[in-house]
């Protein structure tokens, strides 16, 4: 402990059990020294943890960074996002009569009703019935029927790929078009998440109640939800400003690799430019395939993925994927020593830190090789990269937020959806708010190349249209 204090428990006002009090039957004297300790102990452990912090050099990020955001944070929460009910009403209707003809689907395959909410049903209808192979085993509950295992499934039967299906309108209906408007505040017709800024070990944002960061945008039916988030004023329109590829431009500056940042610097389709590259070919000859292997060994690099992993995600021999992970490093061998120093410097010093100096304990690259250790690794560049892009973009809307405040502009920022901002601006300043957030998200962050923003507007968060640059 640090002050060497024993709190007072609450088991000692109010006892336990059978014979436990209310609050309001302690005496008063009793519970104010049992409150009080909630203010008086953290002043006291102020200055021994802001010593902490000054020892481990993260002072600057918490005054400068952390606790500004935390009044862009309380505004975001207050003005909370409208949210159109007769809309997600409408989702529900039909995504409720999709489920029930894919049930119908399901059962008429199957030749017989069953629960698809069971996973023991449909393990017995998988596995004992139509003798599809065993993808994978939980030590519980046998084979598994997650998505991972319906995917690689889905080539071999009709049924699992009617499944997944089946749980994706479940999902998106319970989870979000059904439970919405049951969390609209009745006086102001809008949803107010709230955002965490120290839950997640990289520094990015979290949301909750609801979490309004997770609604998916890969499929047409989890973009139509964004549909029903909408301007919350006439002669209004939603404004969303997305760092494009944010996370290759931190590897960018990073790395150092001097074919990655000429890339970036020439605005060029980063992904089709690397295949090109690790194939040996210009870029007009590379194909949609060669590009998507590419994107996948971007990314994969980011979160760590090997031979395996890749191999997986794009349907190759291992074999293939391991070379193509050579020639890409062969091409870019910037991003090879970084990700080395990146392992060497965790290992030193036990952590891995961003670009605004926020440090990650990571303790398993010291063991030896193995699972823990390779995670760690993952871990590590992972937490540089991503965490480096959260410091960005917490600081563009720190100066985001001034900006509206000094010119006192009505715009209200609304929500953080990881690399992307959403803000509430009258349609007749459209423009010059959009050059006001472009220019203040354009200058956070001083890298070796240069930041790139994606503007579009729209009456709500699905039916937006491109803001062009140069206007204010």
């Amino acid at each position: 402990t640090y002050l060497g204090h024993e709190t007072i428990k609450i088991t000692e006002l109010i006892g336990t059990g059978k014979n436990q009090k209310r609050m309001d039957e302690v005496p008063v004297r009793q519970v104010a020294d049992y409150a009080g300790e909630d203010a008086w102990l953290p002043l006291r452990l102020r200055p021994i943890l802001a010593e902490r912090l000054k020892q481990a050099e993260l002072d600057d990020l918490l005054d400068s960074l952390e606790l500004p955001l935390i009044d862009v944070l309380a505004e975001m929460e207050y003005c909370g996002i409208r949210v159109d009910p007769a809309r997600l009403s409408e989702l529900s209707d039909r995504y409720g009569q999709r489920m029930a003809e894919l049930e119908r689907s399901i059962w008429r395959e199957a030749g017989r009703e069953i629960n698809i909410a069971s996973p023991k049903q449909l393990q017995a209808l998988l596995f004992d019935e139509l003798k599809l192979p065993v993808v994978k085993k939980t030590a519980k509950t046998g084979p598994s029927t997650d998505a991972e295992v319906l995917e690689e499934l889905a080539p071999l039967h009709p049924l699992p790929a009617m499944i997944l299906q089946y749980r994706q309108y479940a999902k998106l209906k319970g989870t979000y078009v059904d439970a919405l408007p049951a969390m609209i505040h009745p006086e102001t017709g809008r949803v107010h998440a709230s955002f965490h800024q120290a839950v997640t070990a990289t520094g990015r944002l979290s949301s909750s109640d609801p979490n309004l960061q997770n609604i998916p945008v890969r499929t047409e039916e989890g973009r139509e939800i964004r549909s029903a988030f909408v301007a919350g004023e006439e002669g209004w329109v939603l404004l969303a400003a997305d760092y494009s590829q944010i996370e290759l431009r931190v590897l960018a500056h990073f790395s150092g690799d001097a074919r990655l940042a000429e890339a970036f610097a020439r605005d060029e389709d980063i992904h089709a430019r690397v295949a090109g590259s690790v194939a040996g070919v210009p870029l007009e000859q590379v194909t949609p395939e060669m590009r998507r292997a590419a994107k996948a060994v971007n990314f994969g690099v980011i979160y760590g993925q090997g031979p395996a992993g890749l191999a997986r995600s794009l349907g190759i021999k291992q074999e293939a994927a391991a070379k193509f992970i050579d020639s890409y490093f062969e091409g870019y061998p910037g991003i090879e020593k970084f990700l080395a120093k990146v392992l060497a410097d965790c290992r030193k010093n036990g952590y891995a830190k961003t670009i605004l100096g926020r440090r990650r304990a990571i303790s398993g690259v010291r063991e030896g090789a193995g699972r823990q250790r390779n995670l760690a690794e993952r871990t590590a560049v992972n937490t540089v990269i991503q965490g480096s892009a959260a410091d960005i973009i917490k600081r563009a809307m720190i100066a985001i937020h001034r900006r509206l405040k000094t010119e006192r502009l009505s715009a209200k920022m609304l929500l953080q959806i990881h690399d992307e901002l959403i803000l509430e601006v009258p349609a007749d300043q459209l423009q010059h708010l959009a050059a006001l957030v472009r220019e203040e998200m354009n200058g956070a962050c001083a890298l070796n190349v240069p930041l790139k923003v994606d503007m579009k507007s729209g009456p709500n968060w699905a039916e937006t249209e491109e803001v062009a640059s140069g206007h204010s």
